[in-house]
């Protein structure tokens, strides 16, 4: 045994073995660097460089490295499109376009210059190494993930431009290396490629939200839509590379579009972020130190002298480009350092070109790019990953501490807690999805989900089968990254037990099912409905979801008048506007034109969200006037109000006719906002047949005359 440890020859061969020691790099790098203060990304790639075979030797860089650091590769990109704020893309576009056009043209200008006249290579080299220091990858975008502003405008910016940047870097690369393949290069052929390339993104655009749309609809086991969203990914690369660009451009097309059907909490997007973060992009940065050979570059003097030159090129133009889109776009300095931290770092499109030009081989034998550029170009995927990951690190801390900052300043008074009543095994999905929609992140343990057992038909059975509709909802929660608290109780009736949780978990919003007609003397909203409605003062949703939440296209809001005058109203306008802007989809507010202006002050002032719009209702006593807007893939939500309240009026009895006749085909959600500040605080007369309070509108004008005639008195 001891013999057999001691003749271990190098480097190791056995797939178990190879994958043993990757998983302890992957597992202990960031432990062991973390505690030193260096990115975790460093501490991979240093990791690379000591088990490589410039290194240690302990592992060959055999096909199982190039296959995951390709496929890791391409999760960088398909992330970083998927988590892109699509939002608020169009207000940030033209930012993209300038650091994206800036970020090309400086490096390029700047890099050329120096490779003729520092280094004097000619036209060719010179205009591949100037591509090199143009290109950039989002090797440290892991790091904007973890500090969660993956959102944020300059994380935006900064991504939108690589698709820009590289871009123009690969059509350098296909007409440099065009140049030098037997049939030449010519100006048809590039134009060839570029349509070639403009069918294929449009051909992608137009059908994968349509097949991913109808695929999420139909299948909703979690692994199924996880192997199809990989499927489309790497399907969108290889047709990237079939018309002749690589195949990063094509997993960043693919992100893009499935960004609308995979919102940004589901349980979808933790297990695509997960699975990459944990193997496959650590497997990249792993297989990119293993590259890198430390010795080359103490070899001659040469080699030192064209690293630094490409080194100092790629730094300063990067820094220049993030600078000039600063003043240009009157950016702060910290987003002006995640610019530039995020388009630092040079790995997948510098390696494409390198690659390229060392394997081209000129007339006389040498190569286009030799050694020494080639070692250079190690050498610059180091430095530059460093920096852009200690850039990025400190640009994250900050602007992730001024909105926490700014989440201070604006938190609201109550903490938020969301109780969902969980008593149907085909309604538990739609019910925790959209608690997780519309839930404030920064809470921690702010959902509950509540099983009522009926004392009158309690037996062991509905005991089992409430347990295991809690342990579904609990498991839906936890695969989206969030934690939810089950509780299973005994009650006189479903109702009286979700209102006692509600009352003595402090709940804020209550979620429930829409009620199935048993009968035809049942009511449309059913007993247990209106028992809440009478019994709580807080928002309640009732929830009617006949296809999947990320497949809605868009969401129609009917807001009654007066609405504005509600307590609640500024909390409900903020859960559907964070519905939507999750989701992904345009908000259509149908409203009367005293509420719509409060909604557009509201809106357009303080929640900021692009993808709203508000269209003036004539009447709401026919809800008939919006069926030919809503579509089967919309969501309607109608705005209601409790008898007595200060929205309420007679239309709202017609609401159980109108929907069936025109909305049954629809998903629907009945919002009821909150009404009152605490329900000991309310005097009101009450039904004396009824055991429920039952305010009666006009009570505060009552109580104003009964004061009037004492004074006169």
């Amino acid at each position: 045994m001891i013999d057999a440890l001691l003749h271990i020859e190098l480097p190791v061969t056995d797939p178990t073995w190879i994958f043993f020691i990757v998983l302890c790099i992957i597992l202990f790098a960031p432990i062991i660097f973390g505690r030193l203060n260096i990115p975790h990304i460093i501490g991979m790639i240093l990791a690379g460089v000591l088990i490589g075979e410039h290194g240690l030797n302990i592992l060959d860089r055999d096909s199982s490295f190039a296959l995951f650091g390709n496929v890791g590769l391409y999760y960088i990109m398909f992330l970083a499109g998927l988590e892109m704020n699509m939002e608020n893309f169009k207000s940030i576009r033209v930012k993209a376009v300038v650091f994206g056009l800036l970020g090309f043209i400086i490096p390029m200008a700047l890099g050329y210059a120096a490779n003729v006249w520092v280094l004097g290579y000619a036209v060719a080299p010179a205009l591949l190494m100037a591509a090199m220091y143009a290109s950039h990858t989002l090797v440290s975008y892991p790091i904007v993930t973890r500090y969660g502003v993956t959102r944020h405008r300059s994380v935006s910016v900064a991504v939108g431009a690589t698709a820009i940047t590289d871009s123009l870097t690969l059509f350098v690369l296909a007409i440099v290396g065009g140049q030098f393949k037997d049939d030449g290069q010519n100006p048809l052929s590039l134009l060839w490629l570029v349509a070639r390339v403009a069918v294929l993104a449009t051909l992608i655009i137009y059908f994968f939200p349509r097949i991913g749309r109808w695929f999420f609809r139909k299948y909703s086991n979690g692994v199924v839509q996880f192997i199809f969203v990989l499927a489309l990914v790497f399907l969108s690369a290889g047709l990237m590379k079939f018309v002749g660009m690589e195949g990063i451009l094509g997993a960043f097309l693919a992100g893009l579009v499935l960004n609308r059907l995979i919102p940004h909490v589901s349980p979808l997007m933790h297990n695509l972020e997960f699975v990459g973060n944990a193997l496959f992009v650590p497997y990249f940065l792993i297989g990119v130190g293993m590259l890198i050979d430390i010795k080359v570059f103490f070899g001659s003097i040469t080699a030192l002298e064209v690293a630094g030159v490409m080194i100092a090129m790629s730094l300063l133009s990067k820094w220049l480009a993030a600078w000039a889109t600063q003043k240009v776009c009157r950016m702060s300095s910290g987003e002006r350092d995640m610019l530039f931290g995020l388009s630092t770092a040079r790995a997948a499109a510098t390696l494409a070109v390198v690659m390229v030009g060392y394997s081209i081989v000129l007339p006389d034998g040498s190569r286009l790019l030799g050694d020494e550029v080639l070692n250079g170009a190690i050498a610059l995927i180091l430095v530059t990953c460093i920096v852009s990951s200690f850039v990025t690190e400190r640009a994250s801390r900050r602007i992730a501490l001024d909105e926490n900052a700014l989440q201070g300043e604006i938190k609201d008074e109550e903490d938020e807690k969301i109780l969902i009543s969980v008593s149907n095994p085909d309604t538990v999905e739609h019910l925790v999805t959209l608690s997780l929609l519309i839930r404030n992140p920064k809470n921690v343990d702010n959902i509950i989900a509540l099983n009522v057992i009926n004392d009158s038909v309690a037996s062991p059975a509905k005991t089992r089968a409430g347990k295991r509709l809690l342990a579904n909802a609990v498991q839906l929660a936890n695969s989206a990254g969030a934690s939810l608290k089950p509780i299973s109780r005994y009650g006189l009736n479903v109702a009286s037990g979700i209102v006692h949780t509600q009352k003595e978990q402090e709940a804020t919003e209550v979620i429930i099912g829409l009620h199935r007609k048993s009968n035809l003397m049942d009511s449309f909203l059913g007993g247990l409905a209106e028992t809440l409605l009478n019994d709580v003062h807080r928002e309640i949703m009732i929830v009617k979801m006949l296809m999947p939440l990320n497949t809605i296209r868009r969401i129609v809001v009917a807001v009654p008048p007066k609405a504005e005058y509600e307590a609640g109203f500024t909390k409900w306008v903020g859960h559907i506007a964070k519905l939507g802007s999750t989701l992904g989809c345009k908000v259509y507010f149908h409203a009367g034109s005293q509420t719509a202006s409060c909604l557009s002050r509201l809106l357009f002032t303080h929640i900021a969200n692009d993808k709203v719009k508000i269209m003036e209702m004539d009447s709401w006593d026919d809800l008939l006037l919006l069926s030919a807007d809503v579509n089967y893939d919309h969501l309607l939500v109608i705005v209601s109000a409790r008898r007595g309240s200060i929205s309420y009026t007679t239309a709202f009895d017609r609401l159980p006719s109108q929907i069936s006749h025109y909305f049954s085909n629809n998903s629907l959600l009945l919002l009821y906002p909150d009404q009152f500040g605490e329900p000991n605080a309310l005097q009101a007369f009450s039904d004396p047949m009824s055991a429920h309070l039952k305010p009666v509108s006009y009570t505060s004008t009552f109580r104003r005359f009964i004061s009037k005639l004492l004074r006169r008195g």
